[in-house]
């Protein structure tokens, strides 16, 4: 790694904290260790971090609170917020508080490894953010916004997921399990209709009839497939 990295891991456990910090310390990166909302808070803003791994129970603020307040004070890097429930992804989509991505406990190290090499090799390899266009719009997975004819419109966490997942495969046929196991990780139990009504919320932004959707096409019996030639 060309650079030295930092990443703020803000984990109240401290066996977990221990692990993920000697793994993460193992692959190159800096680790900055905090075990309370307060406490982070105060590091992330000082330091900022290339990435910042929070978890979504804390003492002190929870992740949601500290995730906003740095947010609003300008902290603009990755956030990875750490959650042990996969059904819990759909509470925090209520309050939009700018969390970048997220991983469900108990998580393999490799996952969360593979998880920040990816997003730091995005964040160093182009100085501008990562996006994506189709049609009359653009897709900013990092802040979770869809332009449409220049107009900001919000996407949830998992919508955010599953956008850039066909983004990044355009004209492919994707299986639902395919998809579950990107979007909500490798232990989620969630079935598939909760996939198809996270679909219909996104093409209902994403769509000009979400009823017969140009782009996020159902594909009987498989999945989808998201459509666009240039």
């Amino acid at each position: 790694m060309n650079k030295e990295i930092k990443i703020a891991l803000v984990e109240d456990d401290e066996n977990l904290r221990f692990l993920v910090a000697e793994r993460l310390q193992t692959e190159g990166y800096k680790v900055l260790e905090a075990d309370n909302g307060d406490d982070a808070e105060v590091m992330i803003l000082a330091e900022q971090p290339d990435i910042v791994l929070l978890d979504w129970m804390l003492p002190g603020k929870p992740g949601s609170e500290v995730c906003g307040n740095i947010r609003e004070k300008g902290y603009d890097k990755l956030v990875i917020l750490m959650t042990a429930k996969a059904q819990d992804v759909d509470k925090i989509e209520a309050y939009n508080f700018g969390v970048s991505d997220y991983i469900t406990k108990p998580f393999n190290m490799d996952v969360l490894v593979a998880l920040i090499d990816n997003k730091i090799k995005f964040s160093l390899n182009s100085e501008k953010a990562e996006s994506y266009k189709f049609a009359n719009m653009e897709h900013l997975p990092n802040t979770h916004l869809l332009i449409r004819d220049g107009r900001k419109i919000e996407l949830t966490i998992l919508e955010n997921r599953i956008l850039l997942y066909f983004l990044k495969n355009k004209n492919k046929v994707i299986n639902r399990e395919e998809l579950m196991m990107e979007v909500w990780g490798y232990n989620a139990d969630v079935n598939t209709r909760t996939l198809d009504m996270h679909i219909v919320r996104l093409r209902k932004k994403i769509e000009t009839n979400a009823d017969s959707p140009q782009y996020l096409q159902t594909v009987r019996g498989i999945g989808y497939k998201f459509v666009y030639t240039q």
